[in-house]
């Protein structure tokens, strides 16, 4: 398949355990993307030792508009850890459904997360 000559963006994330005040090392990381009613699974990883995936998300031909959705297994994170956790845990699987407009961004979505709260943004 040849090239394209557009410009391309790519797709980032990385986990901070605010409870910890470390990495989220070894978070199972999904990435969907939505069409209608259909999710359709891009990737799955793990987060390495900073928090971080070793590659994009999503880059090249496959970073086109559209929405999507970030899932991360914070409940499963936690258990690994040895936190004990409430049964159905408050935070188990966090969803983060986001858009990508431009196709030559970078987009960086984070999770800053604990076992009761988490937050995001669109980082750099």
């Amino acid at each position: 398949m040849p090239a394209t000559n557009r410009p391309q963006g790519y797709l980032t994330t990385h986990v901070l355990d605010t409870a910890a005040g470390t990495p989220g090392a070894d978070l199972l990381v999904r990435l969907y993307r939505l069409q209608g009613q259909q999710r359709q699974l891009i990737t799955s990883v793990r987060t390495n030792a900073d928090g971080r995936c070793d590659q994009p998300l999503l880059q090249g031909d496959d970073f086109i508009a559209g929405v999507y959705e970030l899932e991360f297994s914070a409940g499963d994170y936690y258990r690994a850890r040895g936190v004990t956790l409430a049964e159905p845990a408050f935070l188990d699987e966090v969803v983060l459904r986001f858009g990508l407009a431009e196709e030559d961004q970078h987009y960086h979505v984070p999770l800053l997360i604990s076992p009761y709260s988490y937050s995001t943004y669109r980082g750099s």
